[in-house]
């Protein structure tokens, strides 16, 4: 049996699995394709489990979490089925040009429009008044995430001078841990279980901030520690971490806040705006 038979491993071991890890085996052989999109407390909650039986079900294939889980079996997938096309997304690799960047563009445009039907008027409107009530704003992410928190400082920054993002994970931690009630935490993370990630919202939410969660799935083990979640729409394989179109997607919710948060304050924010355009007017050619 090759190594990354992952599908082939699950049924070979089928008869020594606990009564919880064989619903969560009979359920992953029957629906391999959609478990590749599903969080932990997806595929936990669809087995009647809880996310520690999914977890344990892992380790039993030697494996060190849910994420290696997904890669393992999106490779396996490719080799219990030789005719399958190898694809990224759904670009063929026998693509001519002009059709991979059509479909690219397609999935930017269909990440961005499922992210729209997402959105939850009330939920955005409970966002915004943490954001305009807040001491100071932190963004947290690691990985591409942490480029989308990079990117919202930047925007935030330009109008609000109570901004903050730390790339460090060590640092993330030490400075979630020294919020307070005044302050709001926007946690970012496409799977909701990356654990620097999670560990900051847990910290965050401990020091009485408020938390914000962007991501993909509404039932993670982030979401745990949200105040209010707000969905982006893009599916990401397991092999794709970090795409283009899930990072657009949460790009579109952040510059709809800024936008939101602008207007809301117009007086305020118009003229900082003028002071940060003239600080870095000198740099520019």
């Amino acid at each position: 049996m090759a190594s990354n038979d992952l599908i082939g491993r699950i049924r070979e071991g089928y008869s020594g699995y606990t009564k919880a890890e064989k619903k969560v085996a009979n359920y992953i052989l029957e629906n391999t394709k959609k478990v590749l999109f599903m969080s932990i407390t997806d595929l936990a909650d669809a087995c009647e489990v809880g996310d520690t039986s999914v977890f344990r079900f892992c380790r039993s294939l030697r494996l060190q979490g849910y994420q290696e889980f997904k890669m393992q079996l999106s490779l396996s997938m490719n080799h219990d089925d030789l005719e399958v096309e190898e694809e990224i997304g759904n670009i063929n690799l026998q693509d001519p040009f002009e059709v991979l960047a059509k479909k690219v563009l397609q999935n930017n445009i269909n990440a961005i429009n499922e992210t729209y039907g997402l959105i939850q008027t009330a939920d955005f409107a409970k966002v915004m008044h943490y954001l305009e009530t807040a001491d100071s704003i932190h963004f947290f992410g690691v990985g591409a995430s942490m480029l989308t928190s990079m990117f919202a400082m930047n925007k935030f920054l330009k109008i609000i001078p109570n901004v903050r993002c730390v790339m460090d994970s060590h640092m993330q931690a030490m400075s979630a841990s020294m919020l307070g009630e005044g302050d709001v935490a926007i946690v970012i993370s496409y799977s909701g279980a990356t654990k620097d990630t999670i560990h900051v919202a847990k910290l965050a939410k401990q020091s009485g901030a408020r938390v914000i969660c962007l991501t993909r799935y509404a039932k993670s083990p982030l979401t745990v520690y949200s105040d209010v979640t707000l969905l982006c729409g893009a599916n990401e394989g397991p092999l794709d971490g970090g795409s283009t179109s899930s990072q657009m997607s949460q790009m579109f919710l952040i510059d709809i806040m800024y936008n939101e948060f602008y207007r809301k304050r117009l007086e305020v924010t118009n003229k900082n705006i003028h002071k940060t355009a003239d600080a870095v007017l000198d740099k520019i050619y």
